[in-house]
């Protein structure tokens, strides 16, 4: 694990929603320095629903070595973000870090998403994160390496991480917002501003919700990771490490921490995705979940259409060929020749320069210009918007030979079909 190095030793962490789950793991780990951590959070009474209050969580914190002052708080009302952070600087003298961790979820659609649900998710997330930024900042301002740390995604406007959950994903982006604006407008006077996600599900209070019961746990990693993660962006120096959508993983690995496998609730078991990275689909990760014996509470059926991963990629050159045009060859100007691999091996040409297209199987009559090679369920994924093109050569999965310019013409030729498939 990423070990405690003392240098958050008598700086004060102002954490919304620390009663429990991630929040609490990141105070924990604070406290192992001997850190003064502020609890914020709305539970002062115990919950037969939902483990810890902020007296259990400051008990805590006080025994893994730290400093806490436990205080009630509904992060959605000034007033009491205000009393909080009084409080907090009459007793520590200031506040260096502020971690914006509170969150509510609702993945419902939007006629399953009444105001009342959506106005919780806009005044916490969003309004929340905001509030108690600018009621900190004064205070951060004075402070020798000042930190906000949002627990939020990096902003990803693929349809398909709002199409079943808009209101939640507006207001989770809502955070992410919040950093790309700070982290610009405070970099010249040195406070740093972050968000950090974690690269598989985690296990709290709210994925034993999600994932519709305790079977959910064996694809998660524990609260510990983000912890981790945290406490070494903490760590860094404000003015130079600002404006930063991290991952969970890929902070521990550039750290020097190389053994993940320490922080699955079950070593060896296959982990879950989370929501909003590229590469991943809310419908696969839902069918993951039910295929390890959850009952997630959200989404609806895993997505079984021809353009589904995995299927066909017949139906998906149909689309293409039923889209051609004159117009269409004339703005491409060129001839692909696709070779897949997996499920549905082959070889496919696309001719976008001849006439008005043409699409086939085997060897293009006419040299390709461009030659793309990757399986044929991320060829599907990615003709129906679930795959990004730069995410998939990126990472290896799309190879691409020639033209460059030309794979960068057919990528718009693949947002104008993702509708239709």
């Amino acid at each position: 694990m990423a070990a405690n190095t003392g240098r958050l030793a008598g700086r004060t962490l102002f954490i919304t929603g620390a009663s429990r789950g991630i929040g609490k793991a990141i105070a924990l780990k604070a406290a192992k320095d001997g850190a003064n951590v502020v609890i914020a959070a709305k539970t002062a009474e115990v919950n037969p629903k939902l483990p810890g209050t902020i007296y259990t969580a400051a008990k805590e914190v006080e025994e893994a070595g730290g400093k806490c002052l436990p205080c009630i708080v509904d992060i959605r009302f000034e007033d009491q973000v205000q009393k909080a952070v009084d409080e907090a600087v009459a007793k520590f003298g200031g506040i260096d870090i502020l971690v914006n961790n509170a969150s509510a979820i609702s993945l419902t659609g939007t006629l399953q998403t009444d105001m009342k649900r959506y106005d919780l998710m806009m005044g916490i997330n969003g309004r929340g994160t905001y509030l108690c930024s600018r009621v900190c900042l004064p205070h951060l301002l004075k402070s020798s390496n000042p930190h906000i740390l949002n627990i939020s995604p990096p902003l990803n406007m693929n349809p398909k991480w709002f199409s079943d959950h808009v209101a939640y994903t507006m207001a989770k982006y809502g955070m992410s917002m919040c950093v790309l604006g700070m982290a610009s407008e405070y970099k010249s006077e040195g406070v740093a501003v972050n968000a950090l996600w974690p690269r598989t599900a985690i296990w709290t209070a709210a994925m034993e919700m999600l994932g519709g019961g305790k079977e959910a746990s064996k694809q998660c990693r524990k609260p510990d990771i983000m912890s981790d993660a945290a406490y070494v962006i903490l760590s860094k120096d404000s003015k130079t490490y600002t404006g930063n959508f991290a991952i969970d993983d890929e902070v521990l690995k550039q750290a020097g921490v190389t053994d993940m496998e320490q922080y699955s609730c079950v070593p060896g078991s296959t982990l879950l995705p989370d929501f909003f990275l590229d590469l991943e689909d809310p419908h696969a990760i839902r069918k993951q979940m039910e295929e390890q014996g959850a009952k997630p509470a959200f989404g609806g059926k895993s997505d079984a259409s021809g353009s589904a991963a995995g299927g066909d990629p017949t139906a998906t050159f149909n689309a293409i060929k039923s889209m051609m045009n004159e117009e269409l060859v004339g703005s491409v100007g060129g001839i692909f020749q696709f070779k897949l691999t997996g499920s549905h091996e082959g070889l496919w040409y696309v001719d976008l320069k001849n006439g008005s297209g043409s699409i086939g199987q085997g060897e293009s009559p006419d040299k390709a210009q461009c030659t793309m090679t990757l399986d044929s369920a991320d060829f599907n994924s990615m003709f129906s918007g679930k795959l990004k093109p730069v995410a998939a050569f990126m990472s290896g999965k799309l190879k691409i030979q020639g033209d460059m310019g030309l794979a960068m013409k057919l990528e718009k030729l693949m947002k104008q079909m993702s509708p239709k498939l």
